[in-house]
């Protein structure tokens, strides 16, 4: 018997994830598709049957990323892909997706294991740094993203999502992700299928 108190996770995998001070060999990738497809957006409310998951909100941002860049002729590299595809990663471990105002009142530890978490991620997955550009470009589609969620997924009005949620980027009529998986606009995907889309995208980015 120890008197330390335990801070580590068993994954799906059977592993064991410190989060406090995380390895980045802690985990395998199906570890994270499984958390991050389990993890879910807005406090898990939704008009549909499935709540969103941090997976497929993930993988909208990417599509998102891409789809921006190819207009304007300059497609993404593999590396910026991944930070785009892994930029919520650390949620999947914590088990929520915690609000801005909430993240605030938590404070400065809460800020800290998510860091440790990132940093773990970023090594493991050879993520790039943010420039101010990128960052920039990154946080658009991030918000655009949240935008079109609160409305299509979460029943969010419009008007509520800039004068609540403070947010002034469009919300999207066509979904990204409709082209490439089918399936009904803005519907939620259930876990196994966010997690499996999740999966193949990241392992083929690791290629």
């Amino acid at each position: 018997m120890t008197d330390s108190p335990r801070a580590w996770i068993r994954l799906p995998s059977g592993a064991a994830l410190d989060l406090i001070n995380p390895s980045p060999d802690a985990w395998t990738d199906e570890d994270l598709a499984l958390r991050l497809a389990r993890t879910y957006r807005w406090g898990g409310e939704s008009v549909w049957p499935w709540p969103l998951s941090v997976a497929q909100h993930s993988l909208l941002v990417l599509a998102l990323r891409r789809q921006w860049a190819e207009e304007d002729g300059e497609p993404l590299s593999p590396a910026l892909q991944r930070a785009e595809l892994l930029h919520d990663a650390e949620e999947g471990f914590l088990g929520f997706d915690c609000i801005s105002p909430l993240k605030r009142v938590l404070g400065e530890p809460f800020r800290v294991v998510g860091d440790r978490l990132l940093m773990a991620i970023a090594i493991r997955y050879q993520l790039p740094a943010w420039t101010p550009e990128t960052h920039a470009t990154h946080k658009r589609a991030d918000s655009t993203a949240a935008a079109t969620e609160a409305v299509r997924c979460t029943g969010w009005s419009e008007r509520e999502v800039r004068e609540v949620l403070g947010i002034t980027h469009p919300v999207l009529d066509v979904d990204p992700l409709q082209a490439a998986y089918g399936g009904t606009p803005w519907e939620p995907w259930p876990s196994d299928i966010a997690a499996g889309r999740f999966l193949e995208a990241l392992r083929r980015l690791n290629t």
